[in-house]
């Protein structure tokens, strides 16, 4: 089989991309490379002794993927391009609904021209918004999510089941998974996000290594143990398995289905940090400032669907996910960079 992953050179894609390769699937990787790195992708081809062929092209644009199904026999997509900060979408909400959703509106167009008709949507927790019990399951109605971001998730969600009702060939999987972590034991491949990071971890592990002076932790007055938000860290191989399962069960599965990728536990700001000082056998200085906008207290995961319909489950704790990120940053202090 041979596999379309969108957004293959970013952070979850590039290590799926690998998982892939050893598990016999070929891939073809679509990257506008404008959150992924082609370094990445050349390490990939290194770990796995495979080449990968690289598509310059972004989602939105309809001759490049006419082109690319054109040239490529694809079987089945993995799509993960999209735009991901939750603080970003809330400045900028028209980009997050141009890429997030329009740009998934015109691959299913692509890909309905070639007659593919599988696809593992790579979505998000935040879709079920705040104010229900935890842990959070699929049976759950989806909620108000608090940001752009969650919006456009939830919005690409209803797009895919009003697709799939109204033909029958469509296997779809929504994907909805909590906070990837970690990086590949190697230390080849890893987090490395443009700019000033977005999220918890990866900002984490650049103070460590010195190119930030602080965290800033957003807010200690929410409603959880030591008043820091909590979520749901996984590492972003079991993350990788967890996608090729999905893709794998949509052969028997027509339709519409959905599984949460979690751990089934929750971790607060302050436990990761004394979990990555642990591991880095450094002090992470922080301080404290108001709440952002968007951010929810309080998530994480009810595996237990995942587990009994694809006989997943996340296997690798916080301890051993902040060892990994740590050894990624420590062997690239600059990410992909030469800097």
């Amino acid at each position: 089989m041979r596999i379309l992953v969108t957004g293959g050179a970013g952070y979850i894609g590039s290590h799926t991309v690998l998982v892939l390769l050893e598990s016999g699937y070929e891939v073809v990787v679509l990257d506008n490379l404008s959150n992924g790195n082609r370094e990445s992708l050349l390490r990939v081809e290194r770990l796995s002794g495979k080449r990968i062929p690289l598509v310059m092209g972004d989602i939105g644009d309809r001759d490049c993927l006419d082109a690319l199904f054109g040239e490529h026999v694809i079987d089945s997509v993995l799509h993960f391009a999209g735009l991901k900060a939750v603080g970003e979408s809330m400045a900028d909400p028209l980009t997050y609904y141009i890429n997030n959703l329009a740009g998934t509106l015109t691959l299913c167009q692509a890909m309905t021209r070639a007659g593919v008709h599988q696809l593992v949507f790579s979505s998000s927790a935040t879709i079920y918004g705040d104010g229900h019990p935890m842990p959070l399951h699929e049976g759950l109605p989806s909620g108000c999510p608090a940001s752009p971001y969650g919006r456009s998730k939830l919005m690409v969600e209803e797009v895919l089941r009003d697709l799939a009702g109204s033909d029958a060939r469509w296997r779809i999987a929504l994907l909805r998974y909590f906070n990837p972590v970690g990086a590949h034991p190697s230390g080849e491949i890893g987090d490395d996000p443009q700019g000033v990071p977005c999220n918890l971890v990866p900002f984490v592990a650049q103070v460590a290594v010195g190119r930030r002076d602080k965290l800033v932790i957003y807010g200690n007055d929410y409603p959880t143990s030591d008043g820091t938000g909590v979520r749901d860290y996984i590492h972003v191989m079991d993350l990788a398995e967890g996608h090729l399962r999905a893709m794998a069960a949509l052969s028997e599965r027509p339709g519409v289905s959905i599984w949460n990728l979690g751990t089934g536990r929750g971790y607060s700001v302050l436990e990761v940090i004394e979990a990555f000082e642990r591991a880095s056998n450094r002090c992470i200085p922080y301080c404290i400032e108001d709440r952002r906008p968007g951010d929810i207290s309080a998530y994480w995961a009810d595996p237990a669907k995942a587990q009994l319909e694809l006989g997943w489950s996340a296997l690798i704790g916080l301890d051993e996910m902040m060892t990994d990120t740590w050894l990624w940053q420590m062997r690239n202090p600059y990410g992909y960079s030469l800097l």
